[in-house]
């Protein structure tokens, strides 16, 4: 079976699920740290290592958690240097984050520090009513690389403590359960949140600049017109 048909497949495979919770999901972090590899790798089961850079995608997935239907729509940001505008529309539009890291790479694991106040300024500026910050998420990617590590789990832990966000150290490559137990966890925050305190979680309103990124749909029949594709770019996998 070759790779592509696979991937089409699981792409296809969900159903619909019309009274579904719909959860907006911002995945940041610099380029290279795996970013694309942890939205696919939880959408399809599957590890796909090469990507271009430079695509941004937001993918809708539908899924049962503990009995209920949910909608995942995950923003994959390219992680480049980009008009601070835009940043501040894809982090409006989000309800919860992933910052990932990748434990070979210092830089990253220095950036997760911005990226985090970043979006609690962000969405404090942008009113939330309950004067919390909104859920965050760090991961700590590419764990299976020993010999190539830079961060240490200690680093990790301490970077965690001090932002009191949560953290997962992981491997997308090795293993889809504890990447979609990433997607999980957020979930059950952004849960907390919505009962806790509801006037807190609204809706994020759509904007133009967030309309302009392809969206690719887990359960279409991308492939209905019978053409292949491949994994150098996403936009192989967009409706003609």
């Amino acid at each position: 079976m070759s790779s592509s048909f696979a991937l089409s497949r699981s792409l296809r495979r969900t159903g619909s699920f019309p009274s579904a919770r719909t959860v907006r999901i911002v995945i940041l972090g610099q380029a290279a740290v795996g970013k694309t590899a942890l939205a696919v790798r939880f959408i399809t089961k599957r590890f796909i290592g090469e990507y271009d850079p430079t695509l941004e995608t937001i993918y809708r997935h539908e899924v049962t958690i503990g009995g209920e239907a949910v909608i995942f729509e995950i923003l994959d940001t390219a992680g480049q240097e980009e008009d601070a505008l835009m940043v501040e529309e894809k982090i409006k539009w989000g309800d919860a984050f992933v910052i990932v890291y990748s434990v070979t790479d210092r830089c990253s694991f220095d950036e997760v520090m911005r990226l985090c106040f970043l979006v609690n300024h962000i969405h404090a500026a942008g009113g939330r009513r309950s004067g919390e910050p909104p859920p965050i998420l760090i991961v700590a990617n590419k764990k299976d690389l020993e010999f190539d590590r830079m961060v240490t789990p200690e680093d990790g832990e301490t970077l965690s403590r001090g932002l009191k966000l949560p953290l997962r150290e992981i491997s997308v490559r090795d293993g889809w359960e504890e990447t979609a137990a990433v997607f999980h966890a957020l979930y059950s925050h952004v849960l907390q949140v919505l009962h806790s305190s509801p006037p807190s979680f609204r809706r994020r309103t759509g904007s133009r600049m967030m309309d302009k990124i392809p969206r690719i749909h887990s359960n279409s029949a991308l492939t209905s017109t019978g053409r292949s594709f491949s994994f150098g770019s996403f936009r192989d996998l967009l409706p003609d």
